[in-house]
């Protein structure tokens, strides 16, 4: 078995189907049977029960999952010790949820760079569950996200506080979501407080999975949407977005998750430039 078959097992078992696997590991989804088929042989275990709704988790691949883990683990902190560059003293990987890289987390990434020059980062991107148990797994040195689990032997710190506002280009905003509405999909948290607040409104015209880039079509053509108010405060400021008046604000705080006995020297440089960054974000 290769390393290639484990990392594949694993995305199977997070994204619930081979399709949505194969987007993960950037292969086809003949690959992914290829890889899952070949493990199975080699274990002489059925890993999924295959149906038209996905793929679920046997016995069997219930029982595997945590040594594929613990061999993509192992394997990663070996790589990573091995190739580490001249000039570099430590590793750092850090994963956060979609919308919290785009003026935030690339923001202390820049910082990061700067003042940590010596220290090699790998970037991830995830929901809130998927970085909880990557930060778990030992995938993950740190994790920024809005949903922390409450796990023994983890630190929680919250950050700043996201406010999800409706924004429009539009020359007259429209008083409720219409045919210009773009759906960001900001995350699980966001989905359930839409769907409570715009019960109607479950066929959007335009649904962007990416919400962050959405921001670019939102300037360029007349439509609305929820975005974070930090990311949208100067172009409200400019006049070149409006707020959509007496539509709700959703609120999520953004926490830091990072595990207690991490490594203090390189965890003070990353919380202290996520904490100044993270002051600029508070926005009213």
């Amino acid at each position: 078995m290769d390393i290639d078959q484990a990392r594949t097992f694993l995305a199977v078992v997070e994204a619930g189907s081979f399709v949505e696997a194969a987007k993960r590991v950037f292969v086809t989804q003949s690959t992914v049977s290829m890889r899952i088929k070949a493990l199975e042989g080699q274990l002489g275990k059925t890993l999924f029960e295959r149906s038209k709704a996905g793929a679920t988790m046997t016995p069997a691949g219930t029982q595997f999952q945590k040594h594929a883990l613990a061999m993509v683990r192992v394997w990663q902190q070996a790589r990573l010790e091995v190739s580490l560059p001249e000039g570099y003293h430590a590793a750092f990987t850090v994963g956060g949820q979609y919308s919290l890289w785009h003026g935030f987390l690339l923001e202390w990434l820049a910082r990061m760079r700067a003042t940590s020059p010596d220290v090699a980062i790998r970037t991830q991107m995830g929901f809130s569950d998927v970085l909880m148990q990557r930060l778990v797994d030992g995938t993950l040195d740190l994790g920024v996200m809005y949903t922390p689990q409450s796990r023994p032997g983890f630190e929680v710190e919250m950050l700043f506080e996201e406010q999800l506002v409706l924004v429009s280009s539009e020359p007259r905003p429209p008083s409720e979501p219409g045919n210009n509405y773009i759906y960001n999909d900001w995350g699980p948290e966001f989905r359930a407080d839409h769907s409570l607040n715009f019960p109607d409104l479950s066929t959007p015209g335009l649904y962007m999975e990416l919400g962050s880039l959405s921001l670019n079509y939102l300037l360029r053509n007349h439509a609305s949407g929820y975005f974070p108010k930090r990311l949208v405060a100067p172009y409200l400021k400019g006049g070149t977005l409006k707020l959509v008046p007496r539509m709700p604000v959703f609120h999520y705080p953004a926490y830091v998750v990072y595990p207690a006995e991490a490594d203090a020297n390189l965890l003070d440089a990353v919380l202290e430039n996520l904490r100044k960054i993270a002051s600029n974000q508070r926005v009213g």
